[in-house]
């Protein structure tokens, strides 16, 4: 049992989906762990959409359950919707997603958290860091009450200078009715990190009682699923979601309104993201379109206010009135939180370390926003991965890094220090070079001995996984090996199950004596294993040729300067980067097989010297 102080291992700065993940994991691996939010009462607050998941950010959401996070097992508690997107398609690219009741999932997180042990919560405004010899060792509040400790880890979201725009109308704040914190962003340039700004917005929110659901297609809530791989905890009733469309009156209203939006009016410098554009950067990217899609989701189970899914705008409030009457259905909507677009500030590409650790100040952990994502999801998992290396440098331990060939946490932090953002980053499925290895359905396959390891994942969760892959294994070895006459030919099962029209479930009814039944889950991985077993094959080739690249590690004090045939274009972002391994620098922007060549012998060259030595 840890006990309150005003000294502890690691702080947490911001409330959010990073910050309340980063606390959880930091306090669940034995530090003490002081968790910093502006207001308690909002802890995990879905700020935006009521959803967890989606394409990509399912895949995320799996691999924090699977590496001993709570975002899943939360998410599943709160869930009032489920669906899984492109189901029609391959497994590689399918995702689940689920509408979450907001008040629900907020007061499960707090809860869990509160019942953490070695967590301390605590309402307040940090203004400032404390700094001795480059190291960040505390922070001081507004009330200048002042908390050490040994690593610090910020994960202030929206709120770093945010500003909310609606029209001409600009209102400080982190999200509405919020207000930002000014005072750390300052400190932090003045520390000499490079700040920039980014922009993102939210749709409006109306009112059940005046939505026409008759003019809408309903999409009716599919069979429950988990995100988690342990707890089955769906106690919530599901609900629906409704389609509806834009009409010509909606892009009329916004081509006649467009300077009066703060977007195209030049209030907001900040880019925002290109995946998830306001309804008036719809209109205007797209003027040849009739009509743009809108889906209405519930915020929660025990609340009257309804999201609209793709009409975010920043136009003045009477503009927005106008643009959501001429939806259809939506003639006599009525407004209960208008939409905005908010701005605010995050730390600029190539000042973090593979670990999320500052380059420049030591023990200092950038997660979520500032980092420049967006998504809960992606948020999420830099808490985790932040926290965990955070832990791991307190107690001198090897960091933890995954790699892209192994996750989508390691394909968003390696796209993080390799790339340039000058836009919110988000997660897809076509980012991961290899994402049939990186299934959903798998990702306790793959990531939960990592957590296990880091003592984050039980030792009977830990055997019921090994238990798994070994039936696996064993069944997809079985099938391989049993021949069965089947069209008067004499096949192996396996080559039966490889045609499309085949299932694990009609193969199961036509050879019942030759197979064994589990459970869907598992009878579904077979039959991926088997349809997809040359695909597979391939990528795991492909992932052996870079995990030795993976394996050649960079030493920091390496002289790129002095490296003969590297171009100076090549010696800047290698220098700007400072990749941990060739496998990183490989995926720097601009930099060639060439250029990989060169910093192979040099780094053989720098190896010899230090052995010589």
């Amino acid at each position: 049992m840890c006990h309150l102080s005003h000294h502890f291992d690691v702080i947490v700065v911001g409330g959010g989906h990073a910050g309340c993940e980063a606390a959880y994991v930091s306090a669940k691996m034995g530090a003490s762990t002081l968790l910093l939010s502006m207001n308690l009462d909002t802890l995990a607050k879905a700020s935006c959409n009521p959803s967890i998941g989606g394409t990509a950010k399912g895949h995320i959401v799996r691999e924090i359950d699977a590496l001993g996070g709570m975002m899943g097992k939360v998410a599943d508690r709160a869930t009032i919707h489920s669906r899984m997107l492109h189901a029609s398609k391959g497994p590689a690219i399918q995702s689940p997603r689920v509408q979450i009741d907001k008040h629900v999932y907020h007061h499960q997180m707090k809860l869990m958290l509160e019942e953490t042990d070695c967590l301390f919560l605590k309402q307040g405004t940090v203004e400032e860091l404390i700094i001795e010899h480059n190291q960040c060792i505390g922070v001081i509040l507004q009330e200048g009450v002042r908390y050490f400790a040994k690593s610090i880890v910020l994960t202030t979201g929206t709120f770093m200078s945010g500003t909310i725009f609606m029209g001409n109308a600009k209102i400080p704040g982190g999200r509405l009715g919020d207000p930002p914190s000014i005072s750390l962003s300052k400190n932090l340039q003045n520390l000499g990190i490079s700040i920039g700004k980014l922009k993102t917005g939210t749709p409006a929110r109306i009112h059940k009682r005046s939505i026409d659901f008759s003019v809408m297609e309903e999409q009716p809530s599919e069979e429950p699923f988990f995100f988690s791989f342990d707890e089955k905890n769906a106690p919530l009733p599901k609900t629906s979601c409704y389609i509806t469309y834009t009409t010509e009156r909606t892009q009329q209203i916004i081509e006649q309104n467009k300077m009066k939006s703060a977007r195209f009016g030049g209030q907001i410098s900040g880019v925002g993201p290109r995946y998830c554009p306001s309804i008036e950067d719809k209109i205007f990217r797209f003027p040849d379109k009739a009509r743009h899609q809108l889906f209405l989701e519930p915020e929660g189970l025990d609340t009257q206010e309804y999201y609209i899914n793709g009409l975010s705008t920043s136009m003045p409030v009477d503009v927005q009135q106008e643009i959501i009457h001429s939806v259809l259905g939506l003639e006599k909507a009525e407004i209960m939180r208008p939409a905005y677009a908010i701005e605010y500030d995050f730390v600029e590409s190539f000042q973090i370390s593979a670990t999320l650790e500052s380059k420049k100040i030591e023990n200092l952990y950038f997660a979520g926003q500032i980092n420049g994502t967006t998504g809960y999801e992606e948020a999420a998992a830099q808490g985790l991965i932040a926290a965990i290396n955070a832990v791991l440098k307190i107690s001198n331990k090897e960091p933890f890094i995954l790699s892209r060939s192994e996750s989508y946490i390691g394909v968003l932090i390696d796209d993080l220090i390799t790339k340039e953002h000058h836009e919110p980053y988000r997660m897809f499925t076509s980012r991961a070079e290899h994402r049939l290895l990186l299934r959903h359905s798998n990702a306790d396959l793959r990531l939960r001995k990592y957590g296990y390891t880091l003592g984050l994942i039980t030792k009977d969760q830990m055997m019921s996984t090994n238990e798994l892959q070994k039936t696996l294994g064993k069944e997809v070895q079985h099938l391989n090996s049993t021949f069965v006459l089947y069209e008067n030919k004499k096949l192996p099962l396996a080559k039966i199950l490889a045609r499309p029209e085949i299932t694990y479930s009609s193969l199961l009814d036509l050879f019942s004596e030759h197979m064994h039944d589990y459970s869907s889950r598992l009878n579904r991985e077979i039959e991926i294993e088997i349809k997809y077993s040359g695909y597979l094959e391939r990528q795991h080739k492909e992932v052996k040729k870079l995990v030795h690249l993976e394996k050649i590690l960079i030493p920091q004090d390496l002289c790129y300067d002095s490296i003969i045939g590297l171009c100076n274009e090549a010696k800047e972002k290698l220098k700007k980067c400072a990749p941990h391994n060739l496998s990183t620098a490989a995926a720097i922007a601009g930099i060639s097989p060439a250029d990989i060549f060169l910093l192979m012998v040099a780094l053989k060259r720098h190896s010899s010297r230090i052995q010589t030595g």
